[in-house]
């Protein structure tokens, strides 16, 4: 069982992770600190099924969240897909609400956020393996091997998703500019 002293030192060193990488997957502060809340309500209930033998306790962290922000995303298609009919309106002009993700991030200046919650919308079309090493590459600044870690595949398999995402984004996109 995790002390209340470990956890916190664990919250400490990880909890801005977890949530920069929420942020990555959810695109809005408020989802993002509940993904992180839960992401550690996880980590604190399943500790004891750590294994340090076979990752670090970063990567494993990772990887919870990384899995968690998936089915948060899931959830949510799903709910969009079979939710109320009257949820796919606007209650105040009866307009449809518009497909593309909510962006709200907040290190992304106002005049960029337009461009960026684009980008962000075609990332989010991606299959998920290619959106994780995506953000985890080019977002989250992590290397070829440390992804492969996290994602529990070969370097090689992460850099065949990379080249994969790239050519799905630019069939997408009409360009691959920053990939």
């Amino acid at each position: 069982m995790l002390s209340n002293t470990q956890f916190e030192t664990i919250y400490n060193e990880f909890g801005r992770l977890v949530y920069n990488l929420a942020l990555s997957y959810v695109l809005n502060e408020e989802d993002a600190q509940d993904v992180t809340q839960e992401v550690f309500v996880k980590v604190y209930q399943r500790y004891a099924d750590y294994k340090p033998h076979l990752s670090s306790l970063k990567t494993w962290i990772y990887q919870i969240t990384i899995n968690h922000c998936l089915d948060v995303i899931k959830a949510r298609r799903s709910k969009k897909r079979f939710g109320f009919v009257t949820g796919l309106f606007s209650p105040d002009t009866s307009e449809p609400i518009p497909e593309a993700a909510h962006f709200d991030h907040p290190g992304v200046a106002l005049e960029n956020k337009e461009a960026i919650q684009r980008l962000f919308a075609l990332i989010d079309t991606l299959p998920d393996n290619q959106r994780t090493a995506l953000i985890l590459t080019k977002i989250e600044d992590r290397s070829i091997k440390e992804v492969a870690d996290i994602m529990q595949l070969t370097p090689k398999a992460i850099e065949s998703l990379l080249q994969r995402a790239k050519e799905n984004f630019s069939k997408k996109a009409g360009r691959t500019e920053g990939f």
